[in-house]
């Protein structure tokens, strides 16, 4: 029979061989060659059949909600179309797909008329707030919106240099600077691409052509920030696009532009790199489904 101390010792062993076993991660990427779910082992192992994504998610009924430039469709396993929202003729692109809790479907449109839409399950317009981006290139109005938890929407604005929040009239109630000077002032091209709510009331927001991602407090205040200078040697930062804070408070982010080996990495607070996807495939937006084995947030794979 082993003693106590020997179980414990045992114990503690395997914790440390499981501590120290490196991370695979499945997730879902929006890209410009793929869209679909990378494997654990770098495989593909869902094609949704159209690259060029702009934005989706796997939902926790197995399917896939993708917004390209020109629509945006839930799919199923299968290939079967359960939802679809064709863009307005006025506008040029869409640029975003959130299934809200109600069922609904939160998109943004870009063009003469820069809008944020919530659809219905039919694809009736239920909600149309107009978004104020300050510029007229379509393209650079916007990218990743956000419904928030007090109904309101977080849209980050490109060339205005604001993350904005909008209420469902159409009210800028809060915005964000990124064109701050102690982040490199307009010269940095700090444009806002993505901004993520977080559960502590920061926003998470990526900034493309400035090369970097910050967390910013209730009062926009950068509380943390990563970059390139935190990396002299890998330099993994090309066009941040796509993020997703972990819940063990990791950082995985998208350099969209990357044409080198690291197209998704994962970053701790600290600073570190312990993750990083090197395959083929660039992505626009990412969802890690699984780390070793296990969903994460619940996500189901059917």
């Amino acid at each position: 029979m082993l003693r106590t101390s020997t179980v414990l010792i045992m114990l503690m062993l395997a914790a440390s061989l499981q501590a120290d076993e490196p991370i695979r991660h499945s997730f879902f990427i929006a890209g410009p060659t793929f869209t679909g779910i990378i494997a654990e082992d770098g495989s593909e192992a869902w094609n949704s059949g159209k690259a060029g994504a702009r934005d989706g998610f796997m939902l926790p009924n197995g399917n896939a909600l993708i917004a390209w430039g020109d629509e945006v469709k839930e799919l199923t396993r299968e290939h079967d179309v359960v939802f679809h929202y064709a863009k307005s003729p006025e506008n040029g692109e869409i640029g975003t797909a959130q299934r809200l809790d109600t069922g609904r479907t939160l998109i943004t449109e870009l063009g003469k008329k820069p809008r944020l839409l919530e659809v219905d399950a039919d694809g009736k317009i239920v909600v149309d707030v107009p978004l104020q981006p300050e510029t007229d290139n379509a393209h650079m109005q916007t990218r990743m919106a956000r419904k928030l938890a007090n109904g309101n929407y977080l849209a980050p604005h490109l060339l205005a240099f604001k993350v904005k929040e909008y209420t469902p009239e159409g009210k800028v109630v809060n915005q964000f600077a990124t064109d701050m000077d102690d982040l490199g002032g307009r010269a940095a091209e700090n444009w806002p691409f993505t901004a993520i709510r977080l559960e502590n009331g920061h926003t998470l927001v990526n900034l493309t052509h400035g090369n970097k991602t910050v967390e910013m407090d209730a009062n926009g205040k950068v509380v943390w920030k990563v970059s390139n200078d935190d990396f002299p040697d890998l330099r993994p930062f090309a066009d941040p696009c796509g993020a997703q804070r972990l819940p063990n408070g990791n950082t995985v982010i998208c350099s969209y532009a990357s044409q080198e080996a690291i197209k998704v990495f994962e970053v701790t607070p600290e600073k570190k790199i312990v993750w990083k996807y090197t395959g083929p495939h660039r992505a626009h937006e990412i969802q890690i489904l699984t780390t070793n084995g296990k969903p994460v947030a619940g996500v189901p794979l059917k």
